[in-house]
């Protein structure tokens, strides 16, 4: 009979802390909560509490990763242009705010190439003031870029800084917009239409692969549609049909979660997961809210600010997809 040793290369240990780095199949003793530990990859994806911002807000921007990702502007008691940096745990605020604060504005990119676009500096029933402005942030600074076309709110986008993407959002009473606009590193250009003009709606992928899924055409929907640098067609309909929810990923490996149905006083967790055709339902946020950021990909996304119960949160959640490292407790009888 094969010893551990002699199939894993390691003997089992006994450790007084889990290990910070440890292999799949690795066996310890915990000397500290005496029990027996074993690691093993997840079957399905699940979500984790992260560290608070600094700043609780709802309808910001965002850009970047689980472990270096954006979050700017939004709205809390007023419109901001106050940044925060997330390093995998904890959140700090970055001294450099936004030329123009706001709310219900869109962003992509990474942490220290974010583009952020569009939306407004009053709130949310009856916003005034809408934007086009755009601006780009360095990892330290914002400055500004070339105006969107159209004045927005509520858009979403796509992309990196010098290859974006804006599509859709609310160009006043009673206007939800189907307009695309594409971005070069300093100038708009105009693109493909939606076929459902939207307001509220996720996004995510790149300038030439993008996805567009749910918002608001009228009511809430669960309308999808995929960018592919020139036009825009129908995709898999969301299980869940919703508006006001974030989105992460690329067109073929998408995750979508949050958001509200059929009002704002509904709100939910559902998350969704697509693979370029379907979506597929999948574990939920552990925090149901509307209007909140996202940054990452399918296998690790952050979530953050929204609204929770009518309050602004500052709440973070990480999502671990399925295949994620996770450490069990062997319980022996």
């Amino acid at each position: 009979m094969s010893e551990y040793k002699g199939i894993k290369g390691f003997s089992i240990q006994s450790l007084s802390a889990d290990p910070a780095d440890p292999n799949i199949g690795q066996v310890w003793y915990n000397s500290t909560s005496s029990s027996w530990k074993v690691t093993s990859l997840t079957t399905v994806g699940t979500w984790a509490t992260g560290g608070n911002m600094a700043t609780a807000r709802y309808s910001l921007g965002n850009a970047g990763t689980q472990t270096a990702g954006l979050g700017f502007g939004g709205y809390n008691t007023a419109s901001t242009g106050a940044t925060e940096e997330y390093d995998g745990t904890s959140w700090a605020t970055n001294p450099g705010t936004m030329v123009t604060p706001r709310q219900q504005l869109a962003g992509t990119g990474t942490q220290t190439a974010a583009l952020g676009m569009g939306g407004s500096g009053t709130p949310i029933p009856t916003p005034t003031g809408f934007t086009n402005a755009t601006e780009e942030y360095d990892g330290a600074t914002w400055t500004s870029g070339g105006n969107l076309s159209v004045a927005r709110t509520n858009p979403a986008a796509a992309g990196t800084q010098t290859s974006g993407l804006s599509f859709g959002g609310y160009d006043g009473l009673p206007n939800r917009t189907n307009s695309t606009e594409e971005y070069n590193g300093s100038a708009w250009s105009p693109g493909g239409n939606l076929g459902t003009a939207r307001q509220e709606l996720g996004g995510c992928g790149t300038q030439t692969a993008a996805l567009a899924f749910g918002g608001n055409d009228g009511a809430a929907t669960n309308i999808t549609e995929e960018y592919n640098g020139s036009t825009w067609t129908a995709g898999g309909n969301l299980n869940t049909t919703r508006s006001a929810l974030a989105g992460t990923g690329i067109q073929t490996s998408a995750l979508a979660f949050g958001g509200y149905f059929p009002t704002s006083t509904t709100q939910l967790a559902a998350t969704e997961e697509y693979d370029g055709t379907s979506w597929t339902n999948t574990t939920s946020l552990s925090t149901a809210r509307i209007r909140l950021g996202g940054a990452g990909t399918t296998s690790a996304t952050l979530a953050f600010g929204g609204i929770i119960s009518g309050t602004p949160s500052a709440a973070t959640e990480e999502w671990n997809g399925a295949g994620s490292l996770t450490t069990k407790t062997i319980t022996i009888s």
